[in-house]
């Protein structure tokens, strides 16, 4: 998981902010403080969720949420390949 999020989004805006501020040691209190906010509200959304709903329904609502998903991302590639295809 860590080689793969190498030069995300995020870590980019990082690097460009911490090189523009010349302050670093705020960026990375900033950054931290960001990422530990985003998984904290993760993680409590995630506990309402599993007292809230039984495993099965959880499972097939994630499941259900993945199919629709692959289904848009392959009609927005098909859609986008009929246009170049076109023009």
């Amino acid at each position: 998981m860590f080689v793969a999020e190498l030069g995300d989004k995020t870590q980019l805006a990082t690097l460009l902010l911490s090189a523009q501020s010349g302050s670093p040691v705020l960026v990375f209190i900033g950054a931290a403080l960001a990422l530990i906010s985003s998984s904290l509200v993760g993680v409590l959304v995630g506990q309402w969720l599993a007292k809230t709903l039984p495993p099965e329904r959880l499972e097939l609502m994630a499941g259900v949420l993945m199919v629709a998903l692959g289904i848009w991302l392959g009609l927005q590639a098909a859609s986008s390949l009929w246009l170049n295809a076109a023009s």
